[in-house]
């Protein structure tokens, strides 16, 4: 049902400068980002919070789609060990960034997210979508569930449903969508391990050991 994901070609440098034109004349309530923020070739302005320490000196950078079943298995079976052994010992970070383009409602979750952004509970967030996910389309990531989580996670609805229904963050989510296709991400999971000196790309669900690997030999 879902792409293996697949990352080829040459990392394309820089930022898309109409996109950004767009957000810098856009209310200011609706851009609470670090416009500048960039990992190795890679714009991870419009992406999520840093989760770990900012100054840690390796940056995951992970493309995914919530309605994705590998992002799901990813999530489950590899990130915990990620989260225990490098980013909460502070070695390295990590920043997600919509890939959203499995179905009709991944969009939709991704908004979602950044709504609950403005409100301080993004990785929660992130965290219940993916805990939550059913098959593609099935209606698990429609408006009337996306609000339910959020409910779920003691949000300010009025504002939650204000942000989510006007679409304040389609923007950015497209924003997103378009770095994966620069960077020539097709499929979801899809990588980036950014060190000091030098970034390594992996495509799908790989297990820990793959990881373990290469963050080991940057550190």
């Amino acid at each position: 049902m879902n792409k293996k994901g697949v990352i080829l070609g040459v990392i394309v440098v820089a930022i898309v400068v109409g996109i950004v034109a767009s957000y810098s004349s856009a209310p200011s309530e609706t851009v609470n980002l670090d416009m500048g923020r960039t990992h190795g070739t890679i714009s991870t302005a419009m992406g999520s919070p840093i989760l770990g320490d900012p100054s840690a000196p390796i940056t995951i950078v992970e493309f995914g789609d919530y309605q994705c079943e590998q992002c799901y298995a990813w999530f489950h079976n590899t990130k915990p060990a990620i989260v225990q052994n490098y980013i909460d010992t502070g070695k390295v970070n990590l920043v997600f960034v919509d890939l959203a383009f499995l179905g009709r409602d991944s969009p939709k979750a991704a908004q979602a997210s950044y709504c609950a952004e403005d409100q301080g509970m993004y990785w929660e967030y992130h965290n219940i979508l993916y805990n939550s996910q059913e098959s593609v389309d099935s209606g698990w990531a429609n408006s009337e569930r996306l609000k339910a989580f959020a409910f779920s996670l003691d949000l300010d609805m009025t504002l939650f449903e204000s942000c989510l229904d006007s679409e304040k963050y389609s923007k950015r989510v497209q924003y997103n969508i378009q770095q994966a296709r620069d960077n020539g991400v097709k499929g979801t999971p899809g990588f980036f391990i950014v060190g000091p000196n030098e970034q390594q790309k992996i495509g799908g669900a790989q297990p820990f050991s793959v990881f373990k690997t290469i963050l080991d030999s940057m550190i």
